[in-house]
């Protein structure tokens, strides 16, 4: 499927069948994240993986959009290794960590699984959890693997707001 096939038919999944999502299509997705440009090319994010029963039960208590998955990826990034913009003092590291994420919800529905982008769950109750997310300011979670067989998408998933969302070339 070419790149605008793709992301006309990814959609948000909300509902997972039980089906382990094999490990070479973790790294698959994990080395789509490797792959995402970065500001300057400094690579401030960091990716966790959650795949045990106790470590989605731990994300579990921090957010209700966990889905069913098999598998939950924690997309954070580092504010202090970012680039940032002279003229205005912006930093980059959210939108490295965004870009991130992008990537590898693409590689996930290339590879046949599903995935939803959550940015609603208690971030430090997440780091109490699991300590090793501390340093880092945690962008998203990315409940992921096979979509279960009654899953469709949102109804809202196929509207658009047409030329709204484009600007005037100047």
């Amino acid at each position: 499927m070419d790149f605008l096939g793709l992301a006309k038919e990814r959609y948000s999944v909300r509902k997972f069948s039980d089906k382990p999502v094999e490990d070479e299509k973790i790294g698959k997705i994990l080395e789509a994240a490797n792959l995402a440009p970065s500001a300057c090319h400094i690579f401030p994010f960091r990716v966790w993986v959650f795949k045990s029963p106790e470590a989605r039960e731990k994300v579990a208590q921090t957010t209700r959009f966990t889905f069913g998955a098999p598998v939950i990826f924690c997309v954070a990034a580092d504010p202090s290794k970012a680039w940032v913009r002279a003229s205005d003092g912006r930093n980059f590291a959210d939108v490295d960590a965004s870009i991130v994420g992008t990537h590898m919800m693409l590689e996930t529905a290339d590879l046949g699984l599903g995935s939803t982008w959550v940015g609603s769950f208690d971030a430090p109750k997440l780091k109490e959890l699991f300590p090793e997310l501390e340093p880092y300011d945690l962008v998203a979670l990315f409940p992921t693997g096979y979509p279960a067989e009654d899953c469709e998408p949102s109804p809202n998933h196929f509207k658009r707001n047409g030329a709204a969302y484009f600007t005037t070339v100047l």
